[in-house]
């Protein structure tokens, strides 16, 4: 399920433009969702092979060139499906948690609080 959810993020992510893939682990590390890149490498190479991302190679001023990746139509398509399949889960879940004692619910502390 994780790794479901970490494609249909990666692509989210992708969708706003093209990008390298530390800014999406930085993107990544944002959300909280921690991954190195020896998880999202071979991510990316399934949903390039998969047909829903492309890349380019652009010249880097600090090193060798950068492969840049972008969306492709497909890309865009089998996300708009997964915006519904992710929609339909929250309110599943939602609905699911309608009425429930929320007492036994303890708050995660969040590290920036403090």
């Amino acid at each position: 399920m994780r790794k479901g959810i970490l494609e249909y993020c990666i692509l989210s992510i992708i969708s706003r433009g093209e990008i390298y893939a530390s800014d999406i682990i930085s993107e990544l590390k944002k959300a909280q969702l921690l991954v190195v890149e020896g998880t999202l490498y071979p991510l990316l190479t399934r949903l390039k092979n998969n047909g829903l991302l492309s890349y380019i190679w652009k010249e880097s001023t600090s090193g060798p060139p950068r492969k840049y990746y972008e969306i492709t139509q497909e890309g865009l398509e089998v996300l708009s499906r997964l915006d519904v399949t992710w929609n339909e889960l929250v309110f599943a879940v939602n609905t699911s948690l309608v009425g429930r004692n929320n007492d036994s619910i303890k708050p995660v502390k969040d590290n920036n609080d403090e």
